[in-house]
């Protein structure tokens, strides 16, 4: 298949770039994912086509029909002026947001099914302080199958750091940001040291899994809000755990005890 046309893809990077609802994928692997779960990518650079498509006929056979009719190759020095942290992999893109305003924070029934109907928790992070961990989190509950991921506080769960984090697996999982009032419904189990031994507990398909940052915890109204208080286990005189290691082992407790 011949190369698309690269006339111009400064121009047309930048007339995307910054634009509302669009996001940068940093990299092969964020690109790859985003194709695979039907992300609109609206262009995507490489400085070595050729070494993409090698790359993608290694690692993606299923997509590089897709990608040869969409990488441009531009000079080095242009793809280092479009990407603040030019990638390894030397690709990258800009992709639409999908909407899921109503899949992740109001259990709109024709998204979710309903609270009763929510088949996987949905994970809520309250306040995250680190865009990495927010993209790990999203990666986990991609590959376990949680309902979605949301966020609460000021953080924008979609910034290029989480996406790269996530590997693009923003675009497997809804993820959104939202707001301790308006949480959909379902009971919610918050995890907090005082809380009860989690190998005691049963947390059920429309469960809500509610994760604070390890300095701060949930806050006082999550707090207010929670159902259940959930420990996990750990050794004495350990302070906490990483963000996305409680997420993990709360969700494979989930999936392990699930009630079939």
């Amino acid at each position: 298949m011949s190369a698309p046309d690269a006339s111009e893809p400064r121009g047309r990077w930048h007339s995307h770039a910054g634009a509302p609802g669009t996001v940068l994928l940093d990299g092969f692997h964020p690109l790859k994912h985003a194709l695979r779960f039907g992300a609109t990518v609206l262009i995507a650079v490489t400085d070595d086509r050729d070494a993409a498509l090698r790359l993608a006929a290694s690692l993606a056979p299923d997509l590089t029909g897709t990608l040869a009719g969409l990488l441009v190759e531009v000079p080095t020095e242009t793809y280092r002026e479009l990407v603040e942290r030019p990638h390894p992999t030397g690709v990258a893109a800009l992709a639409r947001v999908p909407s899921y305003l109503g899949a992740s924070t109001t259990g709109d029934a024709s998204t979710t099914g309903g609270p009763a109907g929510r088949g996987a928790p949905l994970v809520v992070l309250d306040n995250p302080r680190n865009l990495g961990n927010v993209g790990a989190v999203v990666r986990l509950a991609a590959g376990i199958g949680a309902s979605g991921v949301l966020t609460l506080g000021g953080v924008d769960p979609w910034h290029p750091a989480a996406v790269r984090g996530s590997a693009g697996l923003h675009f497997a999982v809804p993820v959104a940001a939202g707001s301790v009032e308006a949480l959909p419904p379902g009971p919610l189990f918050a995890l907090d040291p005082a809380g009860e031994d989690i190998r005691g507990l049963d947390i059920p398909d429309d469960a809500l899994l509610a994760f604070g940052s390890e300095r701060h915890g949930i806050s006082a109204a999550l707090r207010a809000r929670s159902d259940t208080l959930v420990a996990i286990p750990m050794r004495r005189d350990v302070s906490s755990y990483n963000l996305a290691t409680s997420v993990a082992m709360t969700l494979y407790h989930w999936l392990t005890h699930r009630t079939r």
